[in-house]
């Protein structure tokens, strides 16, 4: 089942094929944040910023999880091409 980024359970990301994929999609755009933990050993851990999610979604009618993914991937390798 793929997986979407949700701000108030409204969908705002296009579906990719696994959450994994979303995660890295929110570390990009800066959603994620570290928060500390009792537990030293592990450190912090990451959460969503404010109101967002990472939820299991259907996709759009014609949409391809898997072209998606492969379309953000060729889009991160051209910044940091960019940025190099």
């Amino acid at each position: 089942m793929p997986y979407a980024l949700f701000c108030n359970d409204a969908q705002i990301s296009k579906a990719y094929p696994d959450e994994a994929d979303i995660w890295k999609l929110a570390q990009q755009s800066g959603l994620v944040v570290d928060v500390a933990t009792d537990d030293e050993r592990h450190g912090p851990r990451r959460v969503l910023d404010n109101d967002y999610e990472i939820k299991p979604c259907r996709a759009a009618q014609g949409e391809d999880p898997a072209m998606n993914k492969a379309e953000a991937e060729r889009q991160s390798r051209m910044e940091l091409e960019l940025n190099s």
